[in-house]
């Protein structure tokens, strides 16, 4: 089934422990379409500047990702500029530059309002909205936020999340959204804003998701999926925009929503998040396998014995 995700195609120029590189192709949409692409039919809706290639879109398009989404506009792609330290989990801006995507309003193509997957990437919240309400065949919807629109469209963000089935963000934005700094806390007061479901990343320690009452099935336990000990992480730029689209790559691929799907997809999209981070930009993700993404979940399978039907 088909997946739709609404975010950023950009240029990175990143600096870590493991070397360096400028202006390569990075953006949630980028890192989040090509690793799931690896599961199901992808559409991405996002823009570009004059600098963005013919080369630059043929890295999707080789994946078979759907690109009639991405507008062409007069100007700069969306670029950023950060440095990592030994410590992977945090990241120093040294430039953002929005350029195109300051203007960004996007507008969904015919062909693709019967996508019955959806993913708002980290944007505006009103935008994120916007987005959702041209929406009206989706079975179920996924959505990232950052601080940014946490402390700066706090009452905007709260109407988003009541469009929203599943929220992926990190445990500093759990506890900043709720205001409080216990993370079980914390994620029930997020799931009584409107989502169903959220995962909490937690870096290189792995995920949890939390379930709201009585939805995906019985039951509200938390389910937690680790991370694979990664010896060497090159690059950790896209790694949580690769956990989403293999998690929702996953989910759209699959005929039934339960929990047990959902579960399954937070190993997946930990799978895609451990490759992301061995190459520097996307590259990792532009050449797997299928066959090397069932190797490292079976990894994960022998790590956590989870019960798994091929």
């Amino acid at each position: 089934m088909a997946l739709l995700v609404v975010g950023s195609l950009a240029f990175d120029s990143i600096k870590t422990p493991r070397g360096q590189v400028d202006r390569i192709l990075g953006g949630s949409a980028t890192y989040f379409s090509l690793a799931a692409s690896y599961f199901t039919e992808v559409r991405v809706v996002a823009v570009v500047g004059d600098d963005f290639t013919a080369e630059h879109e043929a890295v999707l398009k080789r994946r078979g990702v759907a690109t009639d989404g991405i507008e062409h506009a007069r100007g700069k792609t969306f670029f950023w500029s950060g440095e990592y330290g030994e410590n992977v989990n945090e990241a120093k801006t040294h430039a953002t530059e929005l350029n195109v995507f300051q203007d960004f309003h996007p507008q969904i193509p015919k062909k693709y309002l019967d996508t019955e997957f959806l993913f708002l990437a980290n944007i505006d919240p009103v935008l994120q909205a916007g987005v959702r309400r041209q929406m009206s065949h989706t079975r179920l919807v996924g959505g990232d936020t950052m601080n940014y629109w946490i402390k700066g469209k706090p009452h905007e963000l709260a109407e988003t999340l009541k469009l929203i089935d599943v929220l992926l963000i990190n445990d500093t934005e759990t506890k900043m959204l709720a205001g409080d700094s216990s993370l079980p806390r914390a994620a029930n007061k997020v799931l009584a804003h409107g989502p169903r479901g959220l995962v909490v990343k937690h870096g290189e320690y792995g995920a949890t998701i939390f379930f709201g009452e009585g939805t995906f099935g019985i039951g509200t336990h938390p389910f937690r999926a680790p991370a694979l000990p990664i010896e060497e992480v090159r690059d950790p730029t896209g790694a949580g925009d690769s956990f989403a689209g293999g998690f929702m790559g996953y989910i759209a691929s699959q005929g039934e929503l339960n929990r047990e799907v959902l579960k399954r997809a937070m190993f997946y999209g930990g799978v895609m998040g451990s490759f992301a981070v061995e190459c520097f930009g996307p590259e990792r993700l532009t050449n797997l396998t299928r066959d090397e993404i069932e190797a490292r979940f079976q990894i994960f399978r022998e790590l956590t014995h989870l019960d798994h039907d091929a």
